[in-house]
């Protein structure tokens, strides 16, 4: 067993089994998928530490209990198709191949997806695609998605993504507004309409792209 191999079980053992992380899909999906690979070298001692890990430009790996628990709550299917947002270097959009038919890993830093790609590739996981484009937008070409999941905190969710969620489909996302606590939220569309349960709260950062706007004061 390697020093990373040990530190994979010691991350499941500490950090998701005690945080309520009961599915054994999305715990096997965690031992499966080797973190060190989908971080910049700098930070591969440190890949499995229970925090945020900076990859620069305001950007940030999900602490994996946060990302485990968004994972759990969306109940993915073996039939279902996905989009990750803000998919950064890829690491929640491997894990969701594990459970999913198909993912869009929708990532607009093209360093970030060069080591998303190449970490996907030493995991001979072919059924995520990366899209470099804006991420406000979604990707309609492929949608609608059973789950939309976002690698990241958003103040909150563009129409435009909404409208790309299945009918009976989830999103799993962190809400944030900048000074305030975030709240891990899953999302429903049911007849048209979209309910929300928050799940847990989580102080995941924000994703640069969807910051709230400051507003006009006279």
């Amino acid at each position: 067993m390697t020093v990373y191999d040990a530190a994979r079980v010691n991350m499941i053992e500490s950090q998701l089994r005690p945080n309520k992380v009961t599915d054994e899909r999305v715990i096997a999906a965690f031992m499966r998928i080797r973190r060190e690979l989908f971080v910049p070298e700098r930070l591969r001692g440190v890949a499995y530490v229970d925090d945020d890990l900076p990859l620069g430009g305001g950007r940030y790996m999900m602490k994996p209990m946060v990302a485990a628990r968004l994972l759990q709550a969306a109940t993915v299917e073996a039939k279902d198709t996905a989009l990750v947002v803000g998919a950064g270097v890829g690491y929640e959009a491997a894990l969701l191949a594990q459970l999913a038919r198909s993912v869009i890993a929708l990532e607009e830093d093209p360093e970030l997806a060069r080591i998303g790609r190449s970490a996907l590739v030493d995991h001979r996981i072919a059924s995520v695609s990366y899209v470099e484009a804006p991420l406000p937008l979604g990707h309609r070409q492929r949608s609608p998605y059973d789950l939309i999941l976002f690698a990241g905190a958003v103040a909150a969710i563009p129409e435009e993504i909404n409208s790309q969620l299945a009918e009976g489909g989830h999103i799993a996302v962190v809400l944030r507004q900048h000074e305030c606590v975030g709240r891990a939220t899953l999302i429903t569309r049911t007849g048209g309409a979209l309910a929300l349960r928050v799940i847990f709260d989580a102080a995941t950062p924000l994703l640069p792209s969807f910051v709230a706007k400051p507003a006009f004061v006279f």
